[in-house]
């Protein structure tokens, strides 16, 4: 076999090889990606309201404010998610406390944390109560107070545990996923026992967070200040 022959062989070879490796590659791109997992309804809502910024959350301070026709009642918090770490100013007293060894006095105060922490996040706090509550979507429903139609999840608590065990929400929103309007029903009865708006959005460190809730005539009006939240 003469030396030109040889060399043509090996050179054949090698644009074999070189057509075969670009061939594997070409194959390896065309393969589909997985698909990604559809969200559930509980964290469509959470995210639109910036959960995926939560963990970056390490103090969090708010004042919970209620007018009530003449009359105003607010009271103060500084909470850190990740120690659990909260403390609580009102207009007679300040506390501090930890939410994993809470005394009598911690518990009662705690209360109130967890009720002014609902009106605050209480689109993230649906997803993390996933497993302690009943939830039902309806893709069209119309809404309370603005009687436009909206989709309606009701999150029903159960009836042990809790501060307020076997409650029923139900938050009316867009296809934005941000809550409009929301219904309190106590005890998970038929008939309301509070009906409020959620709006005046604000983004404050990563996280959407609707300052104002009123009803329907705006005599009941229940509102945040104070919004500071600190991030690592």
């Amino acid at each position: 076999m003469t030396k030109n022959r040889v060399m043509a062989k090996y050179l054949s070879a090698y644009i074999l090889f070189t057509f075969l490796f670009i061939g594997c590659k070409e194959n390896k791109k065309a393969e589909p990606s997985p698909p990604e997992k559809e969200l559930t309804v509980l964290e469509k809502i959470a995210y639109a309201n910036g959960y995926k910024n939560w963990n970056k959350v390490e103090e969090l301070k708010f004042t919970f404010n209620v007018d009530r026709d003449t009359a105003h009642f607010e009271r103060s918090w500084i909470w850190k998610p990740k120690t659990n770490q909260v403390t609580a100013i009102s207009a007679n007293d300040t506390l501090t406390y930890n939410r994993k060894d809470m005394d009598s006095t911690a518990y009662k105060t705690n209360g109130g944390f967890i009720n002014d922490k609902y009106w605050l996040i209480a689109p993230i706090n649906i997803l993390w109560d996933k497993n302690g509550s009943t939830n039902e979507l309806s893709l069209k429903a119309e809404a309370p107070i603005s009687k436009e139609s909206m989709q309606k999840l009701t999150v029903v608590y159960k009836q042990e545990g809790g501060y307020t065990p076997g409650d029923a929400y139900d938050f009316y929103f867009g296809d934005d996923y941000l809550i409009k309007e929301w219904v309190f029903r106590k005890g998970n009865q038929a008939e309301p026992s509070m009906t409020t708006t959620w709006e005046d959005y604000s983004e404050v460190g990563g996280l959407k967070i609707a300052k104002m809730h009123q009803n329907e005539d705006g005599s009941f009006k229940l509102y945040f200040t104070g919004l500071e939240v600190k991030t690592n």
